[in-house]
């Protein structure tokens, strides 16, 4: 068997070679399988590395951006499918939503760049609750938000006198 030490952790022989692994990488919950992969792998840390010699590492990148670029434009599908659900101009979704530059949701639409995760739970909780736009409309129009709350007390923060 092929050892040699690992240069991630420094175990000695703690480098083991293989091939014909095959491997499933995963991203965004898509998957995608690699077969027939060789080189390295660490016993102690799990480092690998592609052998050299084959297309592992090319076959490997290969399809981790392939997902990568498939999982923006589900996700940039998803959002524009929301906001015309919602009647919103990208303008409009960029001005009341984000916040972010006046090309963020044409980029975000085409799976250019992933939108911000704060962005995208918005936008998936105005999907489930459209209702709720109104009050999204209504609280941004104004640069001070303070007046459009009602503080709520809680018993929990009263402070407790002794008898």
């Amino acid at each position: 068997m092929k050892t040699r030490q690992c240069f991630n952790c420094g175990a000695h022989e703690g480098m083991r070679h293989f091939e014909g692994r095959g491997e499933t990488i995963s991203v965004k919950g898509m998957e995608r399988r690699v077969d027939d992969l060789s080189g390295w792998e660490c016993q102690q840390c799990h480092e690998v590395e592609w052998d050299p010699d084959t297309d592992s590492a090319e076959r490997y990148g290969q399809a981790s951006d392939e997902l990568v670029i498939a999982a923006r434009q589900m996700i940039g599908t998803e959002m524009k499918r929301i906001r015309r659900k919602l009647h919103l101009t990208q303008k409009e979704a960029v001005q009341l939503l984000s916040g972010g530059g006046h090309n963020a949701f044409s980029r975000y639409e085409r799976g250019e760049v992933l939108p911000p995760k704060a962005l995208m739970l918005l936008m998936r909780l105005l999907d489930r609750y459209p209702h709720l736009l109104a009050d999204a409309k209504v609280l941004g129009e104004g640069a001070d938000l303070r007046g459009g709350f009602n503080p709520i007390e809680h018993k929990e923060h009263e402070v407790l006198g002794t008898s």
